[in-house]
């Protein structure tokens, strides 16, 4: 899938998205923090492990500055059927995520979320423009920017 798309923002904290109820959160609310933002489903064979991940890792870094931002996403083989409020108790429940899940968002394709675009546009070569899987994790800097180094080192 040829290059990405191109988006105005230079930051991921200029983005609003809708909760698990459809109510907007403006995303800079998130400035300092490092993010980990993921696609999630609740019917995939990794839904176990990562969710259990998801958990650790929040538990270990929020206190550090480590927000988790989750999107049901169903694109992949309907592996998020029900709706983004069954999506969230289902991750509280099971997997006592206490980090956000958020409303269902497309991350492939014409209505891809405006979040997923900016994120997917500094990507490139073999992960290419597409997400291929849920769980495709994007980690965030402090000024929110797709930088694994400089995220990391605000730890």
């Amino acid at each position: 899938m040829g290059s990405s798309e191109s988006v105005p923002e230079k930051s991921v904290h200029e983005f609003s998205v809708k909760n698990s109820k459809g109510q907007d959160v403006d995303l800079s609310i998130y400035k300092g923090k490092v993010l980990l933002i993921v696609n999630v489903a609740s019917k995939c064979g990794f839904t176990d492990s990562n969710y259990t991940q998801l958990t650790e890792l929040y538990t270990k870094y929020k206190e550090k500055g480590l927000e988790i931002l989750a999107f049901p996403c169903n694109q992949f083989l309907k592996q998020e059927p029900g709706t983004s409020q069954e999506a969230e108790q289902f991750a509280c429940t099971r997997y006592k995520a206490e980090y956000p899940i958020f409303h269902k968002v497309r991350v492939n394709g014409p209505d891809t979320a405006p979040v997923y675009k900016f994120l997917k546009a500094s990507k490139t070569g073999f992960f290419g423009s597409r997400i291929k899987w849920n769980f495709t994790k994007f980690l965030v800097d402090k000024e929110g920017q797709e930088d694994i180094k400089k995220a990391l080192g605000g730890m």
